[in-house]
């Protein structure tokens, strides 16, 4: 385990991958935001090295340390980093301080509160940060399919907007995700899209398996934003195939691994 005290040392030493749209929209404002990596932490074997998953079964002190580095990352302390108990759902909350027990369950979380870091936690599913640079106002929305599918992003643009945030003023960005080529899924999962809109038939295009289709969740986030009307950028980094910077649910399953990793996403308003 680290000393007391080296978190502050190390937190300067992650390096997350940030969005070309909201780096050159943000620049200048109090905002700052990262996509980060499993790299730069302390876990050890299958959870290497930054899993900031509580809910793993990774050692609690090594999740703990994860955290305070990313929260340290932005200049906070671990309590204000703040992430919920998420669920596949299309609940979005607002936020003005740290949780005390248990988190609330829910997907995306938005605030005007300066000095909170709002994080959501994926490992295949698509992380989307938000934010209106003008109103002072950001989001994090966790969204896999069932969320995208259900009202996700639309949820935390609707909080966003109850704090006073302007869709015309916000922007978004989707990290990184499980790419189209890994995402495998049958003809359930196609029949629940596609009946729900046929537009959604461009999502999928075909598998080596009979009667199984590859499904494109970046492109189908960007579509939800789209129709949204939000300027966004898709990174476009794949979770599943980029195993020295991803965890990955769908890769750890594949191999029979008793548990997995999580990769955190970020974003905070800079106390003054």
């Amino acid at each position: 385990m680290l000393q007391p005290g080296h978190t502050a040392e190390t937190a300067a030493d992650l390096t997350p991958v940030q969005s070309p749209l909201l780096g050159a929209r943000l620049a200048g404002t109090s905002v700052r935001h990262g996509f980060f990596t499993r790299r730069g932490g302390v876990s050890s074997g299958i959870y290497e090295s930054l899993n900031c998953g509580a809910g793993s079964d990774d050692r609690a002190e090594d999740v703990s340390e994860n955290r305070a580095r990313v929260a340290g990352w932005f200049g906070e302390k671990a309590a204000r980093l703040v992430n919920l108990h998420q669920c596949h759902s299309a609940e979005a909350i607002a936020v003005n301080t740290s949780f005390a027990g248990e988190r609330p369950r829910a997907d995306a979380l938005v605030t005007k509160t300066p000095g909170l870091v709002l994080g959501v936690l994926t490992a295949d599913c698509g992380p989307v940060l938000f934010a209106d640079p003008e109103a002072g106002i950001i989001g994090a929305a966790h969204a896999g399919w069932r969320g995208a599918l259900n009202g996700v992003l639309e949820a935390t643009l609707a909080a966003m907007a109850k704090l006073g945030a302007n869709r015309e003023t916000t922007i978004a960005s989707l990290g990184p995700c499980i790419g189209r080529r890994a995402y495998e899924v049958g003809p359930e999962f196609v029949a629940r899209f596609t009946e729900t809109d046929t537009a959604f038939s461009r999502l999928f295009s075909p598998s080596e398996r009979e009667g199984h289709a590859l499904f494109d969740l970046a492109g189908f986030i960007g579509l939800r934003l789209d129709r949204a009307g939000i300027a966004h950028d898709i990174i476009g980094q794949c979770t599943y195939e980029n195993e020295q910077d991803f965890f990955s649910y769908r890769r750890s399953t594949h191999r029979g691994e008793p548990d997995y990793g999580r990769q955190i996403s970020a974003i905070s308003i800079t106390a003054s």
